[in-house]
């Protein structure tokens, strides 16, 4: 009977042992492959953001030079022959145009023309408009003098004289007869016709 006991015994622990073993390796394959696929995430996590940061200097390299842009907005406004003279600074993509045009549209034109090169992100206009209206004759004193006397001549209660271009009105005159001598006055070209001494009566 003894016997009989050992002899199962040994032939439990060569049936129940190997098993044992399988079950633990089957643990640690188990460990093994989730340490390994955490370990394959990382990597990826690692590839992934040297590839971001590869992206982001590159990105940064291909970033246009304001020179360059400079350079593309001159010749975009020298396209044009309303705009020729302007001048154009780049400072981080901001472009500052300057100089004279003849009218609103030439300055328009210069901030649309700027504003559609590439590298451009703002465009601050500095561009004036040149004085439409011409410079305006003065009579020298001495023909002006004459005219003037020639157009009191008629008025006998008014005296007129003639200083550096202005015409000087003294004196006292019906508000009807004024209009007429102030259109023959200002017919003459005179710098001013100073009428603060003179008297309108209706």
């Amino acid at each position: 009977m003894q016997t009989d006991k050992r002899y199962w015994y040994r032939l439990c622990y060569i049936i129940f042992l190997p098993n044992c073993f399988r079950q633990r390796n089957k643990l640690n394959y188990q460990n093994q492959r989730l340490i390994m696929k955490q370990q394959i995430a990382r990597w990826l996590l690692l590839i992934a953001a040297v590839a971001l940061i590869s992206g982001s200097g590159t990105g940064c390299k291909s970033k246009t030079k304001d020179a360059d842009v400079k350079a593309a907005a001159e010749s975009a406004l020298a396209a044009n022959p309303d705009l020729k003279g302007l001048s154009v600074d780049v400072k981080d993509g901001v472009a500052t145009i300057s100089g004279e045009v003849k009218d609103a549209s030439a300055q328009a034109a210069a901030q649309t023309a700027v504003a559609a090169v590439k590298g451009v992100k703002s465009v601050q206009n500095n561009v004036s408009i040149a004085a439409a209206s011409p410079p305006v004759n003065i009579t020298p004193d001495d023909p002006l003098a004459a005219g003037v006397r020639d157009a009191t001549k008629d008025f006998p209660t008014v005296t007129a004289t003639v200083n550096d271009g202005v015409i000087a009105v003294s004196g006292e005159l019906k508000a009807d007869d004024w209009k007429r001598l102030k259109m023959a006055l200002d017919g003459l070209k005179p710098k001013k016709v100073d009428a603060a001494a003179l008297k309108i009566s209706k």
